[in-house]
């Protein structure tokens, strides 16, 4: 798994290829579940020095393989030679002799000839996963008929060139990243794993599994041919009480509509009954109901587009050049509306809240400022190039609310009373014309409930950090009240406004959304006390799951 992926790898380093250490009490149970008997042929891929080999030593010798057996049963695969030379003295060490072959794995011939495929793939992310080596994986899995995004970390394309060596009665155990479950790009490798195999079975963990690696985990146990509708799920404390899901109680099984994320395998079944009836009745409808959301402009280059005031000022930019934005980021983006005081101050402090955007005749000064961002190369970066003029900003539309997409803890919503454009840091939403004045006033407060939250982490993409990610469909399929709620809750809504505001700015949201809930889930729907209280704690710990995963430590 992959540590802190801000930073990259530093050559020669095991990290570099993807390579981390998998604890002993993961690698038993695998070669435990997955080898049945003492014929079986196993296959760790990526074999590194040999943890899940090392461990089907043991079990193949409590099933009755007799030394003579080793070379036949043992097969390893390894990118680097040196790391191959230290698993085969390893597996020496042992009594046991392997096949290990050396290069790269998905150039190797896929035949289904293996009872068991155990390891840990190489997770390396999409911006240090490129050249040959993703053009092999790409074609690695397209071969088994999965077309994978271009964004697909390495381990993507090594499940599915991994499963093409099982025999079809074969096991297929992985440590996985618990992108898995929520990522888009991994939706292909989902549907792979329902298409392909007979059972498919998830190990979750309460807690981290790799110390110091920022990287929440999965083990994926998948066997047989043939397909499933539906995959089971086991939660473990921690890798120590592995062993008890060999036992075959604790499963629970889920049945995923086509193309959703997974995530519901993280709460119990009458969590996600409960959350069903309340976010499809009479009082929650889709975000889409009350509008669209969309992306922001994309400039090429903020640096170049998004000025300061004093800076407009330095380059003597006429006000008629100029826009008012949203400055790019969506950190000044905390209470519940943004207006035209928040904006000026963000400007007196130096932030980036005009657009540079000059008409068909820009002035002098815009016309030195041009020929300056063409000197800097501004001009040269992919989307100023694809467009005429390089310096024209394509325009979306003025928002009526803000929309954060990358965030900690929620999406935030934020009336937009500022009348600034957007830039692709944050979504707008453009409301329904009919809803347009109710929801700039009271979607963004009337949002700020318990059922709306957790469904914001259900229906987001987890990442490395902790961070929580929407696509602006995942936005439009938020549920929050209803018009037909909110109107009829009105009133008390625009009293509990300053409220809520205030409490905001103190940084307690807790309290804040204690009180929206207050309002909106018990006054507003009947909701009762208990149930209220198992939505409240779903998202609590579907959050604290999320940050304490983001932070790298044992929760």
């Amino acid at each position: 798994m992959e540590p802190d992926p801000a930073a990259p790898p530093r050559p020669g380093d095991p990290k570099s290829r993807g390579a981390y250490f998998t604890p002993t009490d993961v690698a038993r149970f695998i070669a435990v579940w997955a080898i049945r008997g003492a014929a079986d042929r196993v296959l760790e891929p990526s074999c590194g020095e040999a943890a899940f080999l090392t461990e089907a030593v043991v079990r193949l010798r409590e099933l009755g393989l007799t030394d003579t057996g080793w070379p036949a049963a043992l097969h390893g695969h390894e990118i680097h030679r040196e790391t191959a030379a230290v698993a085969r003295q390893l597996l020496a060490g042992l009594g046991a002799a392997a096949t290990i072959a050396e290069g790269d794995f998905f150039v190797r011939e896929a035949r289904p000839e293996f009872d068991a495929v155990i390891g840990n793939p190489p997770y390396v992310r999409y911006q240090h996963f490129s050249g040959e080596a993703r053009a092999r994986a790409l074609a690695a899995a397209l071969r088994q008929g999965v077309r994978l995004s271009g964004l697909a970390s390495s381990w993507a394309a090594f499940v599915v060139h991994a499963g093409a060596f099982l025999k079809p009665e074969g096991r297929l155990g992985l440590v996985l990243p618990a992108e898995l479950l929520s990522v888009k790009y991994a939706t292909e490798i989902r549907h792979f794993l329902l298409r392909r195999f007979a059972r498919v079975r998830l190990v979750l963990f309460d807690h981290l599994v790799f110390p110091g690696v920022l990287e929440d985990v999965v083990l994926l146990l998948a066997q047989g041919s043939g397909g499933t509708d539906h995959f089971e799920v086991y939660q473990a404390a921690r890798p120590q009480d592995l062993m008890q899901s060999l036992a075959q109680e604790g499963w629970t099984g889920f049945h995923p509509r086509p193309d959703t994320k997974w995530t519901s395998a993280l709460l119990p079944a009458e969590v996600l009954a409960l959350y069903g009836a309340v976010s499809e009745g009479d009082g929650f409808e889709p975000m889409a109901r009350w509008g669209g959301s969309f992306l922001g402009s994309v400039t090429g280059n903020n640096g170049f587009f998004a000025l300061s005031p004093a800076r407009a000022a330095a380059l003597r930019l006429p006000a008629h050049e100029l826009l008012a934005i949203s400055p790019p980021g969506g950190r000044h983006l905390m209470g519940l509306h943004f207006d035209r005081a928040d904006w000026e101050r963000l400007g007196q402090a130096g932030a980036a809240t005009l657009l540079f955007a000059p008409g068909e005749t820009p002035t002098a000064a815009a016309r030195r400022y041009i020929a300056q961002g063409k000197r800097e190369g501004v001009s040269d970066a992919y989307k100023c190039r694809v467009r005429s003029p390089w310096w024209r900003v394509p325009l979306v539309d003025r928002p009526d609310l803000f929309c954060t997409y990358m965030n900690h803890r929620r999406p935030r919503l934020l009336a937009n009373q500022a009348d600034a454009l957007v830039l692709n840091s944050i979504y707008g939403v453009r409301l329904t014309p009919s809803r347009r004045d109710l929801g700039r006033r009271l979607l963004p407060l009337a949002a700020l409930n318990s059922l709306s939250l957790l469904g914001a982490e259900i229906g987001g993409r987890v990442y490395g950090g902790g961070m929580l990610k929407h696509e602006p469909r995942e936005i439009d399929a938020l549920p929050v009240p209803s018009i037909t709620l909110v109107t009829q809750l009105a009133a008390e809504l625009e009293a509990l406004l300053p409220e809520v505001e205030r409490l905001l700015g103190q940084g307690d949201e807790t309290r804040a959304t204690a009180r929206v809930d207050d309002l909106i889930l018990r006054h507003g729907l009947g909701l009762a006390r208990e149930a209220l209280d198992t939505l409240r704690a779903a998202r609590e710990y579907l959050l604290d799951r999320r940050l304490t995963r983001g932070r790298g430590t044992h929760g």
